[in-house]
């Protein structure tokens, strides 16, 4: 039975969107790191609602000091967990905290297991080593459709990246030779996914496609949406949520190829879902601004985010649980590319949800999946500690843009 405030739980991973280094972002090679507060010190970031449910709070905005009210509870995370990318991110959210970080190959992979993979997928490989996917592309893809070779690369994360042009490789093939490639490296080497980066174009104007698909390692522990399931609880996956959690503990899964598709597909689950957890991610502020170092484009898309997110609140009901986080950081004013080791935001909306909330700094982000496991009584959690009671507690109740909408009542 969900608990007697929320009927529902609507979860928005801003994928890459951070807000200042961790303590110990230093042994991740990133110290200094501040993905939102560098974006604002270069443009001026117009996030009205974003503002008015307290990110402004937590994070560097432009204004100074850190300040504003909050149209809800409001909070930041820090990731408990050894790494920094997505899969480890979504997982501590739904409760399984990693000791040991999935292995990285930042030389590349070992010359045995790229003969292996070519000998099985019958096609000769070329890269093998650690770049930015777009500059990869720019430099072998003229390469890659004259030999039908594929472009094998990866990062600072534990990713076994494939990529090729659509039309030398097709997607269908390009996505078996990853099936082949999980089984080398991930079920193998422990790598924690397998990417499949199709492109197109001509060279000098190479473009990756929407084709993506991830391979992920299923979660190596009980996660939240495991426990709802079992409860007949439905989860609503948007995005790659599904890929991340290699299709475990998801009811209906809904693919997208950008975030406002990612926007419309919530925006149609919550008129069709009446119940249960909808729990998506919106991975353009990484893929297509943070790994590509585009400040401006980055800050375009937090504005877009900005008015979708308008749009949606005056549509939650009363027994609605909205949060909006992130996974990790990918600050895109940095030389480097890759994702950065930082705190999240915590924004906690709902008519339900006292306003100006201080939910402090969490010392992991299990404490979102704890919450929600509290909310929908199927915990606990072997990780975090839920904030429930605190969101439901003393003081005003209703996020003030809710309430200004006229949408969901107070009533317990």
């Amino acid at each position: 039975m969900p608990s007697p405030s929320f009927n529902r739980a609507i979860v928005i991973v801003l994928d890459g969107v951070g807000i200042g280094e961790l303590p110990d972002a230093a042994q991740y090679g990133d110290r200094g790191c501040d993905t939102l507060g560098h974006i604002a010190n270069r443009v001026r970031l117009e996030v009205p609602t974003l503002r008015a449910l307290g990110l402004g709070r937590v994070a560097s905005l432009g204004e100074s000091p850190r300040s504003g009210n909050a149209g809800g509870a409001v909070g930041r995370m820090a990731e408990a967990s050894a790494g920094k990318d997505s899969v480890t991110g979504h997982w501590e959210m739904m409760g399984v905290v990693l000791k040991e970080p999935f292995p990285v190959f930042s030389d590349g992979f070992p010359p045995g297991v790229i003969a292996d993979f070519s000998r099985s997928v019958g096609r000769p490989v070329i890269g093998n080593k650690a770049a930015s996917g777009t500059e990869i592309i720019d430099e072998l893809g003229a390469e890659q459709m004259r030999s039908g070779s594929l472009i094998v690369y990866t990062s600072a994360d534990s990713v076994f990246q494939i990529a090729a042009h659509e039309a030398i490789v097709p997607v269908p093939e390009l996505y078996r030779a990853c099936e082949i490639a999980y089984k080398l490296v991930a079920e193998g080497l422990g790598v924690g996914r397998v990417i499949a980066r199709p492109f197109v174009g001509s060279p000098g104007a190479f473009k990756r496609t929407a084709n993506r698909r991830d391979y992920a390692l299923p979660p190596a522990g009980e996660t939240l949406l495991d426990r709802l399931t079992v409860a007949s609880i439905p989860v609503i996956a948007i995005g790659k949520i599904d890929d991340l959690f290699a299709g475990r503990g998801i009811t209906v899964a809904r693919h997208t190829a950008s975030d406002d598709e990612g926007m419309d597909r919530l925006e149609g689950e919550m008129a069709d879902t009446d119940s249960g957890l909808i729990f998506a991610n919106l991975v353009d502020f990484d893929t297509q601004y943070g790994h590509r170092n585009d400040v401006e484009g980055y800050a375009g898309n937090l504005e877009r985010f900005d008015q979708r997110l308008s749009a949606i609140i005056p549509r939650l009901r009363h027994d609605d649980l909205l949060i909006v986080t992130a996974d990790h950081g990918n600050d895109p004013t940095t030389a480097g590319t890759d994702h950065s080791r930082e705190y999240v935001p915590l924004l906690v909306i709902g008519s339900r949800v006292h306003q100006g909330v201080d939910l402090g700094t969490r010392t992991t982000f299990a404490d979102l999946g704890q919450t929600l496991a509290d909310v929908f009584a199927v915990g606990p959690l072997a990780h975090g500690t839920s904030f429930l009671d605190e969101i439901v507690g003393g003081g005003p109740k209703g996020s003030a843009l809710h309430q200004q909408a006229g949408s969901g009542s107070s009533r317990r």
